[in-house]
């Protein structure tokens, strides 16, 4: 927190930020490639990071050991190497969405459920989206937003404001999409009642600021219950919503049925949407972040996962 504290306070042209800016300008210069050198790039990235990052790749191979324990050892291995793989790509995808027309993309993308998200926003009390980590999450930001009159999203801030401000610059870019971060509650409630729509990626483990417990797998997983408050006082409708690269390169976003009830019961409300990312998740494994500590946080007496 401390080293957060020191940065915030350096300009952007400090010294300290040169090797940030370095890093952005090769990140830039990669967005220029073709999208199938891309997608090559990010396979050869991947089974590399897959060797060298032993430390996530034990993370990711507990997440699964946990959460498909049908898999053999080989098979396991392989889905941690196909993980780092579809998250390189996912990575390169996102310089592609901070820097180039994603207009194509967002012609193209194959919608399901465009009816539902529809009825929601016919309602006029706003649209919660709650969505999850796929390895497409930046690249997914203007698939989605295309779909929304009044789009937004929740973000946590970058602790390197040169890299927080490529992010946030790239994604700001479409369709006029406001950010909120978890400070600014109160500002995304009142966009929420003036018929707003924002997407909240809620599925990571925050530590103790988990309040239920879920089965998530068959696991239980640690969540916070901000999507039940948000949806219970800004009387927004709320949908799940998944987007996922398919086997042929191809990329698809699912809106859900509204989930009526939402912001009654705390515990459903989590159930809800764990359910709707499991299922994703069947479909693509390894379009998860297994990378991600899941089930960092634990009920007590169980376990560690890790």
């Amino acid at each position: 927190m401390a080293s957060r504290r020191k940065t915030a306070k350096r300009p952007l042209w400090h010294p300290a930020f040169w090797g940030s800016w370095a890093l952005v300008f090769v990140l830039w210069l990669l967005a220029y490639l073709p999208m199938g050198a891309k997608q090559r790039l990010g396979g050869s990235l991947g089974r590399l990071l897959a060797r060298k990052l032993k430390s996530r790749a034990r993370v990711a191979d507990a997440n699964l050991k946990a959460c498909m324990p049908e898999l053999d050892e080989t098979a396991r291995k392989q889905l941690v190497e196909d993980t780092f793989v579809a998250s390189a790509r996912g990575f390169l995808e996102s310089t592609h969405a901070w820097w180039r027309d994603m207009a194509p993309y967002c012609e193209r993308a194959s919608i399901q459920g465009i009816e539902h998200l529809e009825k929601a926003k016919a309602r006029g009390k706003g649209v919660l989206l709650i969505g999850g980590h796929y390895s497409i999450f930046d690249f997914a930001l203007p698939l989605i937003a295309c779909k929304l009159e009044k789009p937004g999203y929740m973000y946590r801030p970058n602790n390197n404001p040169v890299i927080d401000r490529m992010i946030e610059r790239g994604r700001r870019r479409h369709f006029n999409i406001r950010p909120f971060t978890k400070r600014e509650l109160r500002p995304m409630l009142s966009f929420l009642k003036q018929g707003g729509q924002v997407w909240f990626a809620c599925d990571q483990d925050f530590g103790k600021k988990s309040e239920v417990f879920v089965p998530f797998f068959g696991v239980q997983a640690g969540c916070i219950t901000s999507p039940s408050y948000i949806a219970r006082e800004s009387g927004a409708a709320v949908i799940c919503v998944s987007h996922l690269r398919m086997p042929d390169g191809s990329y698809r976003v699912v809106f859900s049925p509204i989930r009526e009830e939402f912001g009654d019961d705390l515990q459903k409300d989590a159930e809800v949407w764990n359910r709707f990312i499991e299922t994703t998740i069947r479909e693509q494994p390894d379009q998860y972040l297994w990378l991600h500590k899941r089930f960092k946080s634990r009920p007590a007496g169980a376990t560690s996962v890790y």
